[in-house]
């Protein structure tokens, strides 16, 4: 059995390489090819765990996450929310690997933004928007700045001296990809030149103002993922000619931002397209420089076993890792 780690991760395996995985993951969602349970959901004495297990089946990649939710976690000196993700052997039915699932899931999910900014937002994009300094932050900025030629990225965050300390540490990390890093210090004034729109937090309120958005941006809604947290504000909703989920499933039974336009009639069901959808038939994306287009994502355990046991391929090819 291999054990991965981050930094293992980090070696072998690139943003690039977890876009292509996240497209042939969904791809397969939307083929009907993959076998997705409801996840278990175990509230325990100091927190709760969730665990979420996916079958991919033309592949016959098979795999879970275990994830769990645990405040006081800090106080030992650990992280509030471990992860792991366990991949099977296709040929025994062994766990084969158990690969970091913090990091793992940082990456997909940065990777999922990546793929459907790729196929909707316009070609040549200059600025964009990074709404949310947390966790999953840096994996949305990596994911904009691998598919579009970013020249300035504003970043927002409700705490400010946070937020400076994370584009310090961006503009070191991605200074190889030539973009100005900096704090926004008008959000209105931001979003209303932005050609990309990320906003990646757990708020309950719309993160920015939807009449200030231009005609032809791009907007990708990432953090919220229950039917309370608002991150889209509903006329962007409506207003958006093409609107992508990751999977109608998730985001219709789990993310408010969606859930109460068309609760409220502003939108139907039947004008979401699911990203493999869209995979398999890209004329269905944009289809002039002034359409407003949404990306929706709440997740979805095919991306953490598909990308997982790719990343396990990966790392056995090139003796990277531990073996126990």
């Amino acid at each position: 059995m291999l054990i991965l780690s981050a930094n293992d991760i980090q070696q072998i395996y690139t943003m690039r390489d977890a876009i292509e995985a996240d497209k042939k993951a969904l791809k397969a969602y939307t083929e009907g090819q993959c076998s997705v349970p409801l996840r278990s959901h175990f509230r325990l004495q100091h927190g709760q765990t969730l665990i979420m297990p996916a079958h991919i089946k033309n592949t016959d990649i098979c795999g879970l996450k275990i994830v769990s939710i645990f405040p006081d976690n800090p106080k030992l000196g650990k992280p509030s929310v471990p992860a792991q993700v366990f991949i099977l052997e296709p040929q025994t039915g062994e766990v084969c690997a158990i690969i970091d699932g913090t990091y793992l899931t940082q990456l997909r999910t940065g990777a999922v933004q990546g793929a459907a900014t790729e196929l909707l937002a316009k070609k040549h994009c200059i600025n964009a928007v990074l709404i949310g300094t947390g966790g999953q932050a840096a994996s949305q900025l990596e994911a904009m700045l691998t598919v579009r030629q970013l020249k300035n990225v504003a970043v927002y965050g409700l705490n400010k001296s946070k937020a400076q300390q994370f584009i310090y540490d961006m503009n070191k990390r991605f200074a190889h990809f030539g973009a100005n890093i900096y704090y926004s210090d008008n959000l209105d004034e931001d979003i209303a030149q932005a050609d990309i729109i990320t906003t990646v937090t757990t708020s309950n309120q719309t993160t920015f103002n939807g009449e200030c958005v231009k005609a032809g941006t791009h907007i990708n809604g990432i953090g919220s993922y229950t039917p309370e947290m608002h991150e889209i504000p509903p006329n962007i909703v409506e207003q958006a000619a093409i609107k992508v989920l990751d999977t109608k499933e998730g985001v219709f039974s789990e993310a408010g931002d969606i859930i109460d336009p068309i609760n409220n009639g502003m939108v139907r069901p039947d004008q979401f397209i699911e990203l493999g959808e869209l995979i398999l038939n890209e004329q269905r994306g944009r289809q002039n420089e002034d359409q407003i287009t949404l990306f929706k994502s709440v997740g979805t355990a095919v991306l953490d076993v598909y990308v997982g046991y790719d990343i396990y391929c990966k790392a056995k090819a090139m003796n990277i890792g531990t073996y126990i």
